[in-house]
């Protein structure tokens, strides 16, 4: 007998949320205890990135009848973040669906929160290294990839690229990376001639983005890995009156306003409800880890069974065309942003 994928998610909630019988598991079903509550944990709480996120794992949690709060620190700043995410733990959740800013300086703060309880899963970043149950993002190779294809289709595959970039946030770095490499294996002809940390800042992009094009007046396209960075680097190159196709990963209103006036070729943007959905119910399932009995040594290990290395939510091709679809002030008419 053959199923298809959908068709065997379908029953396997199924069986979860009715319990076999004589089982003893699942009796509860995918359902909260009264003031049972989830926290969302972020850097630079102000980005618009978040906002659908949180919208996403707002729009789990009330299916399952659970209390949601919205976290994180207004500073890019991983000292501050860590603070945010230790003022949570004493709050004691049920569980925290984390983007850490660095992976490696939260591994003991998510190890110190699971053995006191709460459980922990990372979306958009991660800190593979911790006790994390589950990772949800993107596919950042993949978006990569396409980038790189769609830059060489626009451009010809013997030109000149430049790249800003922001070290030590593991999703943005492994775009970066990854674009370079596929870049080196599969276009020999395609020159980096520009590679600059621009950390999320708009001004700093802007610097960096006229200094690239000072030293290299024949630059051909730039891929910037997040979105803040594109608003500096798009302005900078109106400025010049240069010629660069520019793409970046992300979107904010203001990349999507270059976007549908043809200033920026492309966005490549994480489904972000999908991932603020399926980060809740990773979340959840981690703090619920009783609900089911897999086939494995979780009993005598004493870890928690529920893990999930990754989950892949997706990205949307953002362009003129479609850009309408992506106007965060029409998708949150009506919806309560708390």
């Amino acid at each position: 007998m053959r199923m298809n994928k959908s068709a065997l998610s379908a029953a396997l909630l199924v069986g979860v949320s009715l319990g076999g019988a004589g089982t003893g598991y699942a009796q509860a079903g995918f359902q909260c205890e009264p003031g049972e509550t989830y926290v969302m944990n972020v850097m630079v709480s102000a980005h618009p990135y978040w906002v659908p996120v949180y919208q996403g794992f707002k729009q789990a949690a009330e299916a399952m009848g659970c209390e949601t709060v919205f976290s994180g620190t207004p500073d890019y700043d991983i000292a501050k973040q860590i603070a945010s995410f230790e003022q949570d733990l004493i709050k004691k959740p049920a569980g925290i669906l984390l983007h850490p800013m660095q992976s490696d300086p939260f591994i003991e703060p998510i190890n110190r929160a699971i053995d006191g309880g709460v459980e922990v899963a990372t979306f958009a970043a991660d800190s593979p290294n911790s006790n994390r149950t589950a990772y949800v993002t993107s596919d950042n190779v993949a978006e990569a990839k396409f980038a790189a294809d769609e830059i060489v289709k626009q451009v010809g595959d013997a030109g000149q690229y430049a790249v800003l970039e922001n070290p030590g946030q593991s999703n943005h770095d492994l775009r970066v990376t990854a674009l370079i490499s596929y870049m080196e294996e599969n276009y020999p002809n395609m020159e980096l001639v520009g590679r600059q940390a621009t950390n999320q800042d708009s001004n700093a992009a802007y610097r960096a983005t006229a200094s690239i094009l000072q030293a290299n007046p024949e630059l051909d396209a730039m891929w910037i890995p997040e979105a803040g960075s594109a608003e500096g680097a798009v302005a900078a190159v109106l400025e010049a009156k240069a010629d660069v196709l520019i793409m970046h990963a992300d979107v904010t209103p203001t990349t999507l306003e270059h976007i549908k006036a043809g200033n920026i070729h492309m966005a490549l943007n994480p489904n972000q409800g999908i991932q603020g959905f399926m980060g809740f119910v990773a979340t959840f399932m981690a703090a619920h880890s009783d609900m089911f009995d897999p086939f494995n040594d979780y009993k005598v290990s004493g870890y928690n069974p529920m893990q999930i290395p990754f989950v892949d939510n997706g990205f949307a091709v953002i362009t003129k065309e479609n850009a309408d679809s992506f106007d965060l002030g029409v998708y949150m008419e009506g919806r309560d942003p708390n």
